[in-house]
């Protein structure tokens, strides 16, 4: 397809769960070589296993995004496997339990911002000098909804994907002479971070997030989430950056 991905090395972080997994396996089965990375060995190992069973060539690297030394040698080992770096799709981000505001710790503040805009500046950072290079590169950061709309409990959550968003249209205003394009997709789809039930205030969060939402159910990451970001790390997008893309069924038209 004029507008595929097929041959072109991506960098999926976080891609052992969710969102990150079901956009690493969209863009597997249309001809991506991937670069697929998580902190959880077990979960890292079945990410592999069925991408193999798809028969999609990768990387299967354990990297904690917060660690700026890992993710530059991450872009260097994927380049150097690949012969090539095409896109990153800057994923990962860890998450923590719904708190008030009054409530909020250093140590959780600082988990999301190393997490978040920290991880997500180090990693295009990363891969900056081989998009440079090439005169072409495609990046794809991961926004939310509460960060624009304050979602209560999300305090450091929110505030950190406020950052990435503003780092988002930094990177594109400073890159697009380099022919890099940077967007921020802000997706609607939580089936792996799901409350269970005996959490009510977690619960009460969710069901507020799908009250009055125009679909009326959360995104599928396969069907509904990756297929925006394959067309944001295309060339049909060429020219399309530094811009939020609000991947969530409506959702956001509650506000």
């Amino acid at each position: 397809m004029e507008y595929g991905i097929r041959d072109h090395a991506v960098i999926v972080t976080g891609a052992t769960r969710g969102i990150g997994r079901g956009i690493a396996r969209h863009l597997g089965a249309r001809g991506a070589r991937l670069t697929i990375t998580g902190r959880n060995p077990k979960r890292l190992a079945e990410t592999s296993a069925e991408l193999d069973g798809l028969g999609v060539e990768h990387l299967a690297v354990e990297c904690d995004v917060a660690d700026r030394d890992a993710t530059f040698a991450l872009a260097a080992r994927t380049h150097e496997r690949f012969g090539r770096l095409d896109g990153l799709v800057a994923n990962a981000q860890t998450f923590r339990p719904v708190t008030a505001l009054e409530d909020v710790t250093s140590s959780d503040m600082d988990l999301l911002l190393d997490t978040g805009p920290k991880g997500t500046l180090w990693a295009m950072q990363a891969v900056f000098p081989y998009f440079r290079d090439a005169g072409r590169g495609r990046i794809v950061t991961m926004g939310s909804a509460v960060g624009m709309t304050g979602g209560a409990g999300y305090g450091p959550y929110s505030a950190s994907k406020e950052a990435v968003r503003s780092l988002t249209r930094t990177a594109a205003r400073e890159w697009a002479r380099h022919g890099i394009t940077v967007n921020c997709v802000c997706p609607a789809s939580a089936a792996h971070r799901r409350p269970p039930a005996d959490d009510p205030d977690r619960r009460a969060v969710f069901d507020a997030m799908y009250a009055q939402h125009p679909m009326g159910r959360d995104g599928d990451p396969d069907a509904d989430i990756a297929p925006p970001v394959l067309f944001l790390l295309s060339d049909a997008s060429r020219y399309i950056t530094g811009e939020t893309f609000m991947v969530d069924g409506g959702g956001q038209m509650r506000a």
